[in-house]
């Protein structure tokens, strides 16, 4: 996909409802993100053609190895920026807007100290 983002936020959509259930179909990402079903179609195509997903005959989507990965590593900084403005005091829905769009901009240096420093928190 030529949109980094956009192909992130479709991985992650996909592992997180891969996460609540059993199987993943074009029309689950549909629900979850409120994306039309061509827009949805084409970016599963692209996510294909790209190897970050396969689709068997019934429809249904798995996440390559590559897929995988990338969709982890969307899913834990969504997941750890999310819990830092909560605990900073942004309401809980804001910051998992905010999370969404800091995710795919941050540094990977910034996000391994932020890791580091929610890890030490932690510890406290």
């Amino acid at each position: 996909m030529r949109n980094n983002e956009s192909a992130e936020m479709y991985l992650e959509t996909i592992m997180m409802l891969t996460e609540k259930q059993p199987h993943v179909r074009s029309i689950d990402v549909v629900h979850e993100t409120g994306y039309t079903k061509p827009s949805v179609s084409r970016a599963v195509g692209l996510l294909k053609k790209s190897g970050y997903i396969s689709v068997d005959a019934g429809g249904y989507i798995t996440l390559t190895e590559a897929g995988r990965a990338l969709a982890s590593k969307v899913l834990e900084r969504h997941r750890l920026l999310t819990g830092f403005l909560i605990g900073i005091g942004v309401d809980p829905e804001i910051a998992a807007d905010d999370a969404c769009k800091m995710e795919h901009i941050i540094s990977d240096e910034t996000f391994e100290k932020m890791k580091q420093h929610a890890a030490l928190a932690k510890q406290d």
